[in-house]
């Protein structure tokens, strides 16, 4: 075995790999996101130059002949986060978790593992970054844990998998990341190289010993998982918190999951005990609507089979520029332009010279196309200062000829407004002709905005 070292550049950003400096990234192409790293290289001989082939035959497996098992899942009872991961933490699996510092990424596995150890499951909590004086700490807050709770400072890999190997617990943490490295890899901590190989030792350790593993991953200013971007393929489940660290909700989001589906989410409150699962995230994002003020709509997104009731609130008024002002929060910016545009065309309302601001109460990030309607009807409340009814909820696409298209699952939006002691729906005539509804709840089914107008604005 002949070994060296060779420099190589690697792009910060997506992880792409170049023998010399670029200033534009091929792959992402971002600008100066390459730095330089040193890495080992090996290259192996067999006698007489030649390449040893390959003696044992591969056979490719039959479709049809495959045999499927339901997957050995553990449950954290934190019906929130099992919801997340499809049914509970598949054993074997390896999954990262991303969110902004100070959001609760540490603490929400923090009481994963004490759910976990009070059930008799050994489990791991590994930190490169907190002293153990500072994780209890944080766990004295949570609760008490029992003997199977065990802690480990350490950011060496090669220490890190002998332990693992003689503890053999259910589920392992790794806080963060980041911070872990690889005595084979002259890189630096947090650096791709490092990153990338560290994941791949772990992502062995979860297969081979059939342990589940946590790894928390930070994030850059854009929002994804600081590293390359191969982190996120290697691994079967990346988890992403959301919401403001100075407010008291957050958002558990799934965008990769392998063993279940990657629309749902789960909502919690933090507190000074931890986070606290939230039963109806519906009621809770309503709190504190304002009454009789013009702008205000409530509408409902589906986050994978869950509706969630949403306040949409606008604002439009005189601009003092010649260019006027439009800000969004918590949606698309292009989509309320385009809508702004329909409404100005279809209806004639001219909004050309108005600032504009639309917001989604609650923190909560919603590009759903069903919104639509909800985001027109406050542009149009606010634009007229009419008020609508506090009671009245609405829903449905609309196109750039200004008709109202269908949407997914009208029937558990229904249901669910509702619940929560609406007495008027809005949404397309189309899903109104289809909805079996026999509750006390007004329908009312429109094909387009005018229609909206004439049973609103009339």
């Amino acid at each position: 075995m002949a070994k060296g070292k060779t420099t190589v550049y690697f792009c910060q950003n997506c992880g792409y790999e170049s023998g010399k400096w670029m200033g534009q990234c091929p792959g992402c192409r971002e600008w100066n996101t390459m730095v330089e790293e040193t890495v080992s290289t090996a290259s192996s001989k067999v006698s007489g130059g030649k390449t040893q082939q390959r003696t044992q035959r591969i056979a490719p497996s039959v479709l049809s002949e495959i045999e499927l098992k339901e997957e050995d899942r553990l449950l954290t009872h934190i019906n929130e986060l099992d919801r997340v991961l499809g049914g509970g933490i598949v054993q074997g699996s390896l999954t990262l978790v991303g969110g902004d510092p100070g959001i609760g990424k540490s603490t929400l596995l923090l009481q994963v593992c004490r759910q976990l150890s009070e059930q008799g499951n050994k489990v791991l909590y590994i930190s490169g970054e907190e002293s153990l004086v500072q994780i209890k700490m944080r766990a004295d807050r949570i609760g008490s844990f029992g003997s199977n709770m065990l802690l480990l400072c350490e950011t060496n890999l090669d220490t890190i998998a002998e332990v693992i190997r003689q503890e053999q617990p259910k589920a392992v943490v790794i806080d963060s990341i980041q911070t872990m490295f690889n005595e084979n890899v002259s890189a630096a901590p947090g650096s791709v190289s490092q990153v990338r190989e560290s994941t791949g030792i772990l992502l062995q350790l979860a297969k081979g010993l059939g342990v589940s593993v946590f790894i928390v991953g930070h994030v850059t200013k854009e929002g994804t998982v600081a590293g390359p971007r191969v982190l996120e393929h290697m691994v079967d489940t990346v988890l992403y918190f959301e919401g403001d660290r100075h407010a008291s909700y957050r958002i558990l989001r799934g965008v990769k999951n392998r063993f279940g589906s990657t629309n749902e989410i789960g909502v919690f409150e933090m507190r000074e005990e931890g986070l606290v699962e939230v039963a109806n995230p519906s009621e809770y994002m309503l709190e504190g609507r304002p009454e009789n003020a013009s702008g205000s709509v409530v509408a409902c997104s589906m986050e994978g089979t869950r509706p969630i009731l949403i306040e949409i609130q606008a604002l439009v008024c005189q601009s003092n520029f010649g260019i006027p002002r439009r800000q969004t929060t918590g949606t698309d910016f292009n989509r309320v332009n385009l809508l702004m545009a329909v409404l100005e065309k279809r209806l004639g309302a001219q909004m050309s010279g108005c600032d504009a601001y639309v917001n989604i109460t609650g923190g909560m990030k919603i590009m759903e196309p069903a919104i639509d309607l909800g985001i027109a009807l406050a542009i149009l409340s606010s634009f007229r200062n009419r008020p609508l009814s506090p009671k009245l909820i609405a829903f449905g696409e609309i196109g750039l000829s200004g008709e109202v298209r269908s949407v997914s699952m009208p029937a558990q939006r229904v249901a669910e407004a509702e619940k929560l002691g609406f007495d008027t729906c809005i949404l397309p005539a189309s899903c109104a002709a289809t909805l079996k509804y026999s509750g006390t709840m007004r329908i009312i089914g429109v094909k387009s905005l005018q229609d909206v107008v004439n049973a609103l604005f009339r």
